[in-house]
């Protein structure tokens, strides 16, 4: 049997992905959306095509030599590229992730056999600890060692202008008028929106970002905004990169992480495309900006990466249950339960150097089956019905006790604009919950009866 066609290795793959029209997700629009599936690459993923890029740059300069070490920074998709070449080629990896991303990502890229570092999410990119700063030490201090530096090394860029850019003008012979993905590093959106505009004058180039980062900020007003935390992998940065070139860009749009979420999780039950949520934020975006647009326009989105990197995060029930991402009539916060309810500030409280009897007798009064126990304005405890009826059956403590007798310490205290989901999970673990407002003032005691009677009140 002889081969007629066959590649020499898995790098000889990477790229010509297929464009494919959404079809139910984007009802709502106009505007004709279509979506690259960068997740058939080999390595499932965008980044498998700057890492192929930077590493044949590297070996030509010399940077890289026979038995060397990659080092890189990643979210986890340059990192499988980069070992993924690794491992065809004989090199040794050592990559640094934040410890936001998923442990598909860190346990995929074990596999290759690369060492992985992970570091701090929350922490400033001049902090040592950043995993900027981390694998940039790691690379000065291994020998015979390359730093791949996907933020700053320019190579990515270029990857973008040499395949991403030719390949979508091939397969689409420029008929398409908005070209949008995420941006991160910056590479692809200004690698392939600088080829695209060399060959399409008219074509418009439009990024999409997350709250919390300070690029859309920056390119709207030209202000450097303080960076917040958000949840969402491969889009957004609290640093900008020298591969962003902001000149390409025309537009933005900025999305959060439970509409990036729950869009792709959309799109593998509606369209049966299995992407990341990077994907499904750039989905969320080019609605909004078709939304936005007088006339119908063909857009073409690219999807970066594959759902299977996050099968324990955005494809598990529980976890977007539990960050408040599932979309639920329900999905609000405690806060907003208690106010609906009107029991934001009617927390009864007894004093610790009040008896078991003044106990009982206030949960009779006001009908209520949990009595907090404070020292002052301190919250020092709680007793309940249940705690009581053994005790007080079996004759160990009297109605004259002090209630510190039996005073429960078994408590979390929660913020009240916690996602009511984590509230419903934690009462099913038996826990006894209370709510501090914004100045960290007890305020309320959560129970069971009160999510029924919001539920049924909704």
């Amino acid at each position: 049997m002889s081969m007629k066609k066959f590649n020499q290795n898995v790098i000889d793959v990477i790229g010509n992905t297929p464009i494919v029209r959404l079809n139910k997700v984007a009802t709502g629009v106009e505007s004709d959306i279509y979506v690259k599936l960068e997740y058939m690459n080999p390595g499932g993923s965008i980044k498998e095509r700057i890492a192929k890029h930077i590493i044949e740059q590297a070996i030509e300069r010399g940077d890289l030599k026979p038995g060397g070490t990659i080092v890189e920074g990643t979210s986890g998709n340059t990192g499988v590229g980069l070992a993924m070449y690794a491992a065809v080629h004989g090199f040794k990896c050592i990559f640094v992730l934040p410890d936001k991303q998923s442990i598909e990502k860190i346990n995929n890229l074990r596999a290759y056999g690369a060492k992985v570092v992970v570091t701090p999410t929350n922490v400033a990119p001049d902090d040592p600890r950043s995993y900027y700063s981390v694998a940039k030490r790691i690379a000065e201090t291994t020998p015979n060692s390359f730093y791949a530096n996907q933020y700053y090394n320019l190579d990515n860029q270029e990857a973008h202008v040499r395949s991403t850019g030719p390949e979508i003008f091939d397969q689409t012979g420029g008929d398409f008028d908005v070209f949008m993905c995420g941006v991160g590093t910056g590479g692809t959106i200004s690698g392939t929106g600088k080829y695209l505009k060399s060959v399409m004058p008219d074509v418009k180039i439009v990024g999409v970002d997350i709250q919390g980062s300070i690029l859309a900020p920056f390119w709207k007003t030209g202000e450097v905004v303080e960076a917040h935390g958000y949840v969402l992998e491969g889009i957004g940065e609290d640093i900008f990169p020298d591969n962003l070139d902001f000149s390409v860009i025309d537009d933005f749009v900025m999305i959060d992480d439970k509409e990036s979420f729950v869009m792709t999780r959309r799109l593998l039950t509606e369209e049966g495309i299995y992407a990341g949520g990077s994907s499904g934020a750039a989905v969320v975006g080019a609605i909004r900006y078709a939304e936005s647009l007088d006339t119908p326009k063909k857009i073409l989105v690219i999807l970066p990466d594959s759902g299977n990197r996050y099968t324990g995060k955005i494809y598990n029930d529980e976890w977007m249950k539990a960050g408040g991402y599932t979309d639920s009539p329900y999905n609000t916060t405690v806060g907003d339960m208690l106010h609906h309810t009107g029991k934001a500030t009617k927390l009864i409280k007894l004093q610790d150097d009040k008896n078991i009897g003044n106990a009982i007798e206030i949960m009779k009064s006001s009908d209520i089956s949990q009595l907090p126990v404070f020292k002052g304005d301190s919250l020092v405890g709680y007793v309940s019905e249940s705690k009581l009826t053994t005790p007080l059956f079996d004759g160990t403590i009297n109605l004259d006790d002090n209630i510190n007798l039996v005073m429960s310490s078994d408590y979390e205290v929660v913020k009240h604009d916690t996602p009511l989901q984590i509230i419903q999970d934690k009462l099913n673990q038996g826990k006894t919950i209370f709510v501090s407002d914004s100045q960290d003032n007890i305020v309320s005691i959560v129970t069971h009866s009160d999510l029924v009677n919001y539920i049924a009140g909704v």
